[in-house]
């Protein structure tokens, strides 16, 4: 009849109808108290008691429904959802409470009463006010102390630390990189962030949020290089040098303690080199993933996945690995679409499927062969939920119910299973992958795909989904401190399957925290087909490289919405040669035409533009050459080198014309790429830090000084990248027609 969660769903940015706001009051402070209620109710009241005095009744009224819930999301598979919950709002009510004190105690329940006299009344609830003093816990710092004389304030309420703030000293000329991958700025002087994994569905260099943040940044240029990592999972703050220019203001949510560890250094590469240390290195992967990958959510049967692997072998388009999204019977993620089997206790094996010769996939080992013979490699897609809906049948069944009477889901605080909040695959259940046990059945699921068909890595979706700071997991953490560290187990489990199969750990992610470094490979998640998207992504793949992300990549040209024209879609090519990983992608659009495949040969008839399919050729037959080097480039990056994509600032820190461009990178020692980032653009203007033997053009093998700007020609098909003239010899190679 009657629903309160005084923290409400969990989501980070967005209240709900049915929660506490705020949730954690300040000394001082009213809260409003909703919740919701069913149609039949006609009044609420909360009982609303001080310090154990006799409760005071505090009527609610009806909520108006119009902003409890964002409302800004774009289309797609997230706009359904989002519109029911905020249809769900018009069951809201609510009430505003007298101002907290802190030192006393509130406890409050409601009672609602229906049209014909019935009555239901709810549990108590307590809150106390926190608030800051100097005293309440204990931070702990590792090197050189660098925070402010004085600045350490600790936020507690009746029952201990909530939080703690402490300034940095920001220096005139110097800037502030990292927080994870980051796609609004590369440096973020002058803005506010926070540090929380979370699924922002497109837009996300507009919102500030992000799927894979880390409490970590680099401090670079001034007189110094430093750098720091605040040693949490928990959610993290950041005013930089908004609030106050000289000040780096910092708040983390805690307990009695809290570590904090800074890095010094030479370059920006040591201090790096000092965060992996601590978080982990990044395991080298074969050299099969810097050629380009294919993939397309509606490539969802043998004969599809097969025939556009064809037409990249008659365009002469060579393609290295292919990923299938849409194999499985989406419910289980185990089995293929179309496969007849029977359910079991325990993990199948190829021989126990039978694959009807009319069905999607008549011979799954027979395609991964094929596409092996033509040194094609095979990722398929999985989620780390167990969906619920509709209710699950035959062995979606059986893995739900293993997953409930063992224990093996990640639980709410009173025991029960908790159940997905989140937007996509709602009340999915969640397999605790904290646990080693629990890794080892969910992946055991899955090894004969590895050990049997043959696959060569998976696709490690949506990794976002532990919404609730009071979730429990099996080592022992909350969901405050676990949530975030959610993606980081989910890939090591599929990680440690390959291993164990004798492959190489080849996940795709796009979530992750600090400690995600040494679990394969990442992209910067789901993004429409913009200009404005393309120039975020870049900035994502510079910030996340500067966290320690050496496999890194993006859905070159957006993943949704209309098809990109030629032009952005060629320079987002051409970017992309340059990047760690190539790879394109299209949204499910629920095979309506015309087809929203990001294939050269689909854009360049949506376009007819004759240009699309040659040039992107030219570009991925340059990529293919350019694979030694980048296998070459990361191995150094891993040893302890500089990333392989990395801002200017990584070799050039003390340079400050490199922030006046920041979206130009260098891909390992040798190249400088300058991307196009706007349209009807035939040359560009490109920034040369000043090194020794000067520049060369790759396309002209014209050597231009370093300490200059210059204005560069930018034909489609040949993207400005320049080489240092020290390495120019043996890679000129690469670049020969």
């Amino acid at each position: 009849m009657i629903r309160h969660r005084p923290h409400g769903s969990g989501h980070p940015y967005a209240e709900s109808e049915d929660q506490r706001v705020p949730a954690r009051p300040l000394d001082g402070e009213p809260v409003e108290l909703r919740v919701r209620a069913s149609a039949r109710v006609s009044s609420v009241v909360c009982e609303w008691a001080v310090d154990g005095s006799a409760p005071v009744e505090l009527p609610l009224t009806r909520r108006d429904a119009g902003h409890l819930i964002e409302t800004d999301a774009d289309g797609g598979h997230l706009a359904a959802a989002q519109a029911r919950a905020a249809r769900a709002v018009a069951g809201s009510w609510g009430v505003r409470t007298p101002a907290l004190r802190a030192g006393s105690r509130y406890a409050y329940r409601f009672v609602a009463t229906t049209g014909d006299g019935a009555r239901r009344t709810s549990r108590w609830y307590e809150v106390t006010a926190a608030s800051w003093s100097e005293a309440g816990g204990k931070l702990e710092v590792t090197g050189a102390d660098r925070i402010v004389p004085g600045s350490v304030r600790w936020l507690a309420d009746a029952d201990g630390p909530l939080r703690v703030r402490f300034e940095l000293t920001l220096e005139p000329g110097e800037h502030v990189v990292g927080f994870g991958e980051r796609f609004d700025a590369v440096d973020q002087r002058g803005r506010s962030l926070d540090a929380v994994v979370f699924e922002q569905y497109k837009a996300q260099g507009a919102h500030g949020r992000t799927y894979l943040p880390m409490p970590y940044a680099m401090v670079v240029g001034g007189s110094r290089t430093w750098g720091w990592h605040v040693q949490t999972s928990r959610r993290t703050w950041y005013d930089v040098g908004a609030a106050r220019p000289g000040r780096i203001i910092v708040e983390a949510e805690t307990g009695d303690e809290l570590g904090v560890r800074f890095y010094g250094g030479e370059r920006p590469a040591d201090v790096l080199r000092d965060f992996l240390d601590d978080v982990g290195r990044p395991a080298e992967l074969p050299s099969w993933v810097f050629r380009l990958w294919a993939s397309g959510n509606e490539w969802n049967t043998q004969e599809r996945v097969l025939a556009e692997m064809d037409r990249h072998r008659e365009h002469g388009i060579p393609v290295g690995a292919l990923v299938i999204e849409a194999w499985s019977d989406e419910t289980t993620f185990t089995a293929f679409r179309g496969a007849a089997y029977e359910p079991s206790e325990v993990p199948h094996k190829l021989a126990d499927y039978t694959f009807p010769a009319d069905g999607p996939w008549p011979d799954p080992k027979g395609m991964v062969d094929e596409l092996h013979s033509r040194d094609v490699k095979v990722l398929l897609w999985q989620i780390p939920l167990q969906k619920m809906r509709p209710h699950p049948r035959h062995q979606a069944a059986v893995d739900a119910r293993q997953l409930v009477e063992r224990g093996y889901g990640v639980r709410e605080a009173d025991g029960r299973p908790y159940r997905n909040r989140g937007w996509w695959f709602p009340l999915a259940l969640m397999p605790d992958l904290s646990s080693p046990v629990v890794r080892d059945w969910w992946t055991a699921k899955r090894r004969y795909l590895v050990e049997e068909v043959g696959i060569d890595g998976f696709k490690t979706d949506g990794g976002e989904h532990a919404w609730g700071h009071d979730l429990r997991y099996a080592d022992g953490r909350d969901g405050a401190a676990g949530n975030g560290l959610f993606p980081v187990h989910y890939a090591r489990a599929f990680g440690d399957l390959l291993r164990g199969c004798g492959k190489a750990p080849v996940t795709f992610s796009r979530a992750g925290f600090a400690g995600s470094q040494p679990h394969g490979a990442f992209w910067a998640g789901d993004e429409d087909s913009t200009w404005e998207a393309f120039r975020s992504s870049i900035r994502a793949g510079i910030t996340a490289s500067a966290c320690g992300i050496v496999y890194w990549g993006w859905d070159l040209a957006g993943f949704s919405g209309s098809v990109p024209d030629a032009e952005l879609y060629l320079r987002a090519a051409g970017a992309s040669a340059f990047m760690p990983i190539m790879q394109y992608h299209s949204e499910f659009n629920h095979h309506r035409t015309p087809i929203r495949d990001r294939t050269p040969w689909n854009v360049a008839a949506q376009s007819a533009d004759e240009r699309v399919i040659p040039v992107f050729r030219r570009l991925a037959g340059l990529r293919e050459r350019l694979v030694p080097y980048l296998a070459e480039q990361a191995r150094a990056a891993i040893g302890g080198g500089a990333p392989l994509m990395r801002g200017l600032f990584f070799d050039h820190p003390d340079d400050p014309q490199v922030w006046r461009h920041p979206l130009q990178y260098k891909l390992g020692d040798a190249l400088l790429v300058a991307p196009v980032t706007e349209p009807d653009v035939s040359e560009i203007s490109v920034y040369l830090p000043e090194i020794e033997g000067g520049w060369v053009d790759v396309w002209t093998g014209r050597t231009l000084p370093g300490g200059q700007t210059v204005s560069l020609p930018a034909p489609l098909d040949r993207p400005p990248v320049l080489c240092t003239a020290e390495h120019w010899s043996r890679l000129s190679p690469v670049f020969a027609d």
